[in-house]
C-alpha cells in the first residue's frame, strides 16, 4: 500500500470501474464516486476485495452535491483527480433534442469544471498534483470529418477547451493536467463493435497519467500516448 490517493467520478461501471480496479491493484487509496452507490453492484463487490476503496455518493447533475462532497473531504489529500463520468447523446441535423444538449453540457463540460474547482484544495495539498479529464476524439474539431453527433461532439469540445484553460491557470500552482481519449472501448457507451476492451484502455491511460508532469502538462492524447489535434 502506498500513500497516494486517486478520486474517480463515474466509478461504478465501464472505464471508471476499471480505473478503480487497476489503481486498487497498484495499492492506491481510491475515492470511487457513484451516482447511486447502493445499485453499484460491481463496485461494491470490488470493495470487498480491496479495503482501500471508499465508495462515495456523487450525482454530477446536482452541482451542489459536488461542493458538498468536497466539504466532506476537505481534510483529505488527492494526488490524482480523474473526471471520468459522462453521458452520450448524439443528435443529428433535423433531429436534435435541445434539452438533451443542455443536459450533456451540464454533465460533460460544466460538472468536470465544478469538480476541479471544488477539489482544487485537496489536489494542491498532494505530492503528485495531477488533474485528468476523460474526453473523446469526437471532441476534436480537426478530426471531425463526418459531421453529426452535435450533442456529444460539442460537449466534449467544450470539455477540451475548459481543460486547455485549466492548464494555464493551474501551472503556477504546480498542477499538471491531461485530456485523455480512451480509444473506442467495448463499454455500455462504446458498444460491442469497439476495437479494445476497458482493461487495455485503462492500462494505457494509467501509463500516460504516470508520464504526466509539469513539462508535458496540457496535452490531448489517446490511451497509447498519440497526440490528438484539438
Amino acid at each position: 500500500m502506498n500513500n497516494s490517493t486517486v478520486l474517480i467520478t463515474g466509478a461504478n461501471r465501464g472505464l471508471g470501474l476499471e480505473f478503480v480496479r487497476q489503481y486498487s491493484q497498484l495499492g492506491w487509496s481510491v475515492l470511487a464516486c457513484s451516482r447511486n452507490p447502493s445499485n453499484a453492484n460491481k463496485l461494491n463487490i470490488l470493495q470487498k476485495e480491496f479495503s482501500s476503496i471508499e465508495i462515495l455518493q456523487l450525482d454530477l447533475s446536482n452541482l451542489d452535491e459536488i461542493a458538498a462532497l468536497s466539504n466532506t473531504l476537505k481534510d483529505r489529500t488527492i494526488d490524482i483527480l480523474i473526471n471520468n463520468a459522462g453521458i452520450y447523446r448524439s443528435g443529428v441535423l433535423g433531429n436534435l433534442d435541445t434539452k438533451e444538449w443542455i443536459e450533456s453540457f451540464k454533465i460533460n463540460t460544466i460538472a468536470p469544471y465544478v469538480v476541479i474547482e471544488s477539489f482544487l484544495g485537496q489536489v494542491m495539498k498532494s505530492d503528485l498534483k495531477k488533474i485528468i479529464s476523460i474526453t473523446s476524439k469526437m471532441g476534436s474539431i480537426d478530426d471531425n470529418t463526418s459531421g453529426g453527433s452535435y450533442i456529444y461532439r460539442t460537449s466534449k469540445t467544450g470539455l477540451n477547451s475548459m481543460m486547455r484553460s485549466m492548464t494555464h491557470d493551474l501551472a503556477s500552482k504546480g498542477i499538471s493536467t491531461l485530456t485523455l481519449h480512451p480509444g473506442w472501448v467495448k463499454t455500455d457507451m462504446g458498444g460491442s463493435n469497439a476495437w479494445i476492451n476497458s482493461t487495455e484502455s485503462v492500462t494505457g491511460m494509467i501509463k500516460q497519467i504516470d508520464k504526466l508532469s509539469q513539462k508535458n502538462s496540457g496535452q490531448y492524447v489517446d490511451y497509447s500516448g498519440e497526440i490528438i489535434k484539438w
